[in-house]
């Protein structure tokens, strides 16, 4: 139950760069299959969400199962590399790299196999499964082997890589706001990822031709063989949903034990929506917008002890932020620790809405906000110097976006983005733009990974049930993208929890943990129905 780079995440899907950052951009979800030969045969008929693809010509033979050739690393943690197919058309032909950690199983009297985890993104795992593992919950540490990896095109792995830095890209980048306003910024946008997309299609050719989320389905499968499993079980937060559902419908016979926290709409992903871009068809602005209206209600029925941004009302608190944003659209201000300049697309991204337990935090900075708007002139505040600590490893906004870009459907017209723009500012306000601009870098991206997207059937039966949980108040993925997952899969239980953020990991709920925990040791699912409350309230009484 590892969320690995999700806590470093306000969103899942549009990871946020550091305060001196450069622009929100998208990363996200899923994708697979062309190579029948390698799944196990339906025997359901197709959905009608999904349509089975063309038949590839030809077929290579199955891929070979990698060895792996454990090391001891990162102090009580193993390592190793498995060697798997670039394109599993030609499963003999060039290799790739992909980097493996694992924690055994600390009680081996009781352990029962292997759990990968993949903490969504997509992105990276391995840096973030280190720091995370050990607040796993003790039975699953204690009874399973605990596995991660970096998937292709990320991290350790063999890589996407545009630039020679991460400060190099984030330099490339600082010019760009975290969404743009107004038609001067839009066209700046627009010619800065196009030349970022172009600088892409001058590296990693070949990989940019085979980076879908069905790639790596069929690396798991792989690794789950590499292990010694009949089955896999896994748990996958957010975009690895999305991997999840793929595995299952490539792998059906091999699905074990598997969780889904927080989900999206595989249809809704992978197919096009005309001249929708991927978020919109997620509804995730106003899953985001919901949140945020969700916020300033609760804050102003607390106490400014509570919600320091609270204006005593619910209505009072909405137009407390409809007046700062309008302030802050005329000339930013300076706050926060450090302090940094914040102007209105700042400031609209600026409450992590994804974990209630932040709430709180988010109200302190928009009062700040508030005090240092009610004091500012039209003189522009200056962006403080902020030192970010480099990454372990190289991580790119482009790692992300070359699967967003080869998994889901986006418009090559630049035109569609200002359009889809307009839609969602109509439907979720001043926060849907952050949901629609970041994957205008899709509109030039290079290569042909699309052509190894899975987009369905998402029916075929798998071997055991999948649990899927949702909050009924997602901040990222609406709960109405859980629903149609439950309604696609062959198989599934559906967990439901009343309350907001994104994930059931980073907004516990101690019942839902209960279920969870019984389903992965004993395959036991709750009952059909079953709601569970978080435990946290968003705005507690001091």
């Amino acid at each position: 139950m590892c969320k690995g780079t999700e806590a470093k995440r306000v969103n899942a899907f549009l990871p946020t760069r550091d305060r001196a950052r450069g622009p929100r951009t998208a990363s996200v979800v899923t994708a697979a299959g062309l190579m029948a030969a390698c799944a196990v045969p339906a025997t359901a008929a197709p959905s009608s969400r999904g349509a089975e693809p063309p038949a590839l010509a030809t077929m290579a033979a199955a891929a070979q199962v990698p060895k792996l050739h454990w090391t001891s690393c990162h102090d009580k943690f193993q390592c190793a590399t498995a060697r798997v197919p670039l394109d599993y058309r030609h499963p003999d032909g060039t290799k790739i790299s992909i980097a493996v950690v694992r924690h055994l199983a600390t009680d081996p009297a009781t352990r029962i196999g292997s759990l990968f985890v993949n903490g969504g993104g997509p992105d990276e795992q391995i840096e973030g499964f280190l720091t995370a593992y050990p607040g796993l919950p003790a039975i699953l540490r204690q009874r399973f082997d605990i596995i991660t990896f970096d998937p292709r095109g990320f991290g350790l792995s063999t890589a996407v890589r545009c630039f020679p830095s991460t400060a190099a890209e984030q330099q490339f980048l600082s010019a760009l706001p975290p969404f743009p306003v107004g038609a001067r910024q839009e066209s700046a946008w627009e010619r800065t990822w196009a030349a970022f997309d172009a600088r892409c299609a001058r590296h990693n050719a070949g990989l940019l031709n085979h980076d879908t989320t069905a790639d790596v389905a069929r690396d798991v499968n792989l690794l789950r063989e590499a292990v010694g499993d009949r089955l896999l079980n896994f748990v996958g937060l957010s975009y690895a949903s999305g991997l999840g559902a793929v595995y299952a419908n490539l792998f059906p016979a091999a699905v074990g034990r598997m969780v889904l926290d927080s989900n999206l709409d595989p249809v809704a992903w992978t197919k096009p929506g005309g001249r929708l871009t991927t978020f919109l068809r997620l509804h995730s602005d106003q899953a985001n917008a919901a949140n945020m209206r969700a916020f300033l209600r609760l804050c102003g029925q607390a106490t400014t002890t509570a919600c320091a941004f609270s204006a005593g009302t619910p209505s009072a608190t909405r137009a407390k932020w409809k007046t700062l944003l309008r302030r802050l659209s005329r000339h930013p201000v300076t706050a926060g620790d450090p302090p940094q300049a914040y102007t209105y697309a700042d400031a609209v991204e600026s409450v992590p809405l994804s974990t209630v337990s932040a709430w709180q935090q988010g109200a302190r900075l928009l009062q700040q906000l508030w005090a240092a708007s009610a004091r500012s002139t039209a003189t522009p505040a200056a962006t403080a110097d902020a030192a970010t600590a480099a990454p372990a490893v190289y991580s790119g906004l482009e790692q992300g976006l070359a699967v967003l870009c080869s998994d889901s459907p986006n418009p090559r017209s630049l035109s569609s983005y200002a359009a889809d723009a307009r839609l969602a500012y109509a439907r979720s306000g001043p926060i849907g733009l952050g949901w629609v601009w970041p994957t205008v870098a899709c509109a030039r991206w290079p290569g042909h990974g699309a052509a190894d997207r899975y987009t369905g059937p998402w029916n075929r039966p798998t071997a055991h049930t999948i649990l899927l949980i949702g909050n009924t108040g997602d901040a990222v993925l609406p709960y109405r993208d859980t629903l149609a997952m439950e309604h696609d899969l062959g198989r599934a239980r559906l967990l439901t929890i009343a309350g907001y953020g994104h994930t059931e990991l980073s907004n516990p709920s101690t019942c839902a943990l209960d279920y969870e925990l019984s389903y992965l040791q004993t395959g036991s699912l709750p009952p059909a129905g079953t709601v569970c409350r978080q435990d946290a309230a968003p705005f507690p009484a001091p």
